[in-house]
This record gives structure tokens, sequence and C-alpha cells, in this order.
């Protein structure tokens, strides 16, 4: 098969047995080098990858992408609350906007949780269960369901990890108290109080399972003294949460939902979870880039194993040169010798991070190896593979072997014959 000489040479070279035992030493290592550098970046980024889906999951699987509440209208001398009675036909109007797939009403109001050993403070949100047949709640119920909101009166879901600290279980009594609402009574201003019996147990894995619990709108709104379902305002789930400022920016410009007449604030999940997820992705950046200085000081070691071979065959650069071959040829003969060990290593880490990468867990397991600690023996690392960071990687890991044999073919094409052959 016809080759260019460049392209033979240095595939010769690269294949030669007749080196020294030091340079092939250096070769060796800057093989394994790049290998242990790409493999482990494969394998931390697919982690890293894997955590923020899991974030994403779990904590924006429960926290609106969007909230939508109503603002008060200022007439001339007071400032009136709209009611939020209209709430279906924008839920309607909303549903047919872009990127919105679920639109669902609800309260929210904090409270104190109690039962006969403890007490604990808790976002109360009351909702319509119709409304959260595809909510993350529904997907992780230990006992009880949603739908248990609407067939028991004042029946109330919580997380596991609160009804461990309030150590109760399901058909439990518990008082949920209002602090911020109060009323009159023979005694005195007393704090809005009810029991509830615990319908519903769900365990999502998240700081969502001790802050947060769950009753009917309308029972909700009995307890805060609203009329009717006492909804006041509407969370929207986009098909991509990191849509949600764009979304927003779009509702508030569209004048057939926000209008004079029915002024509407938005919310984005950035107001409360943005430091969060700003901080993951700091995180992710970070071992980006120490990973890739590992791979970059073992794509370096090219440098030093082409150098000594550049003075190991000064002898046989001189005779190409007199045969006709550029400094050009030159150039591409070592090039090509670097890169051939470069891919070396960056196919086997390629191939070696992804097996690890689809077997961590196995592997973890058989070294006895807990990551997450001993209150998380049953969970394992979440690992998600993008194929796009792999891509990322391999194109970089070879850039970076590029480079570190451009200085070294350079230095061999000044080589010059008359000096090296004056005592061959």
């Amino acid at each position: 098969m016809f080759q260019p000489v460049s392209l033979f040479i240095g595939l010769r070279y690269s294949r030669s047995k007749n080196r020294t035992g030091f340079i092939s030493f250096i070769t060796f290592f800057s093989i394994m080098g790049i290998l242990l550098g790409v493999a482990s970046l494969i394998t931390v980024v697919s982690v890293m990858n894997g955590f923020e889906g899991e974030l994403k999951k779990r904590i924006l699987g429960i926290v609106p992408h969007v909230i939508v509440t109503q603002e008060p209208v200022t007439e001339k001398y007071s400032v009136k609350v709209n009611s939020f009675k209209e709430w279906p036909a924008l839920r309607t109007q909303l549903l047919r906007q872009k990127h919105i797939q679920q639109v669902t009403p609800f309260l929210s109001s904090e409270a104190l949780i109690q039962s006969s050993v403890n007490l604990q403070g808790v976002l109360l949100q009351g909702i319509i269960p119709e409304f959260e047949e595809n909510n993350i709640i529904n997907r992780h119920m230990l006992s009880g369901s949603l739908s248990s909101l609407s067939e028991q009166a004042y029946s109330i879901v919580i997380g596991r990890s609160l009804a461990n600290k309030l150590k109760v279980s399901m058909q439990d009594t518990v008082r949920l108290v209002l602090p911020n609402k109060t009323i009159f009574t023979p005694m005195g201003r007393v704090p809005v109080q009810r029991n509830f019996i615990i319908s519903g147990i769900f365990d999502v894995g998240s700081q969502v399972d001790d802050s947060m619990v769950y009753v009917h709108s309308k029972y909700g709104a009995k307890l805060l003294r609203r009329k009717g379902d006492g909804i006041d305002q509407l969370r929207l789930y986009l098909d991509d949460a990191f849509n949600a400022q764009q979304v927003a920016d779009a509702l508030s410009s569209n004048h057939k939902i926000n209008s004079p007449m029915n002024p509407l604030a938005f919310t984005t999940w950035n107001d409360s979870q943005g430091a969060l997820f700003s901080a993951v992705n700091m995180e992710k950046k970070m071992m980006w880039l120490m990973l890739s200085l590992i791979v970059a000081v073992a794509a370096f070691n090219i440098v030093s194993a082409l150098v000594m071979v550049v003075v190991e065959k000064q002898g046989e650069i001189g005779i190409l040169q007199t045969l006709g071959l550029s400094r050009m040829g030159i150039v591409k003969i070592f090039i090509t010798q670097g890169m051939v060990n470069g891919l070396w290593g960056v196919t086997l880490g390629s191939f070696f991070g992804v097996l690890i990468a689809f077997n961590l867990n196995e592997i973890l397991a058989i070294f006895g190896v807990n990551i997450l600690g001993g209150g998380y023996a049953a969970q394992s690392l979440p690992v998600q593979i993008d194929v796009n960071n792999v891509v990322t990687i391999v194109l970089s890991a070879l850039a970076m072997s590029f480079v570190a044999t451009l200085y070294p073919a350079f230095q061999a094409s000044k080589t010059q014959p008359a000096e090296v052959l004056r005592n061959e």
C-alpha cells in the first residue's frame, strides 16, 4: 500500500525496538500518563454530570422553574390585591407558550408542624392533586399517594426525614400552626392551627424531605382564612429548567398574558437555588481544569522522548536530507512518531475511562469503598456519560499531543547534514 515517505519513516521509528532503554522508558510513561489522565478525566466528569443530573432531577423536579403570582393593583388612594380566581384561564394560556410543559396551581405559607415529641418549621403547600400526576413526589411515595389529599379531609403528605424527626407514621395526627396568622379567642390572640392526619409519606432524597409538606388547597385555604380554593400562584415546569429566565422574560413582554389589568410577577428558580447550581458548575469547571493539566503534563512527556530520539537519529536525519527529503518532511516524520504515542494513550485512555465509568459502582463495591459515607450505604454514585464530553476530552488530548511534537520536530529539521556526517 502506498504511503508518504514521512508517514512511512515516522511509523517505522515508532515501532523501532533498537532505541535505548531510557528512551523506551520515557515513551512508555508518556503513553501511560496520557492514558491515566484521559481515563481519570472521563470518569470524574461522568460522575460530576451524574451529580448535576441528580440535583436537577431531585431539586428542580420539585422546586418550580418559574412561579407566577399576581401583583397588587395600586389605585388612587389604596392598594387593591386582585383575586386569582382567573387562574384556570391563565393556566390554559400558559400551556400554549414555548418550553412550558406543565402548569400547576398552588398556595404556600410558612408553618410549624408539631407532633407529640417534636416541633419543626416547614413550607406548607396547598395543591390540587388532579394537576400533580406528573409531580416527582408521586413517583417517590413510600406510603399513600397525593390523591389521598382529595379522599380524606384535612390530610397531609410529608417526607420520610420529617416523619423520622417527628416520630410519626401513616394515619398519625400532627398539628399545623401558622405563626404569622392569628385569630382572637377568649384566651387572647393565638396562632391559627389545625390537626391533620398523615395520609402519605414520600422520599425524594433531598432537603425537601424534611422541609415541605402538602395539603389539599381547599383545606389550606381554610387554614389561611381564604375564600374558595385559595390558589394564589402558578408554578411552571419547563422542558429545560435552565431556560427559566428566558421564558420569564418572554412572558413578561407578552401583553396577552401580562396586561395592565392583570399584572403578573415571574420568579425563577435562580432566586432560591441559583447559588447551589453555580457552586456545582464552578466545581465541575475546576475538576476539568485540574485533570486537563494532568493530561497536559503527560502529553508534554512526549517532548522529552522525541528530543532524545532526535539526538539519537542525527545521522539518519542527515542522510535523509542528503537524499533530498525537505525540512518539512523531517518535521512530519517526528510529528507522526509523537502522534502515534499520543494516539495510543488517548485511545486506551478513552476505552478504559468509559469502561470504568460504566462499572464504577461495581468496582467500588469489589474493593469495599463507599465514597458517600456510612449514611448512604444503599446509594450508588450517579454516573452520566456525555458523548460530547468524551469527544471534547479526546480531541483536547490529541491537540496537546500534537503541540508537544512541534518543538522536537522543528529542532530535527534544523539539523545540518554536513556537520552531522563529517565524522560518520
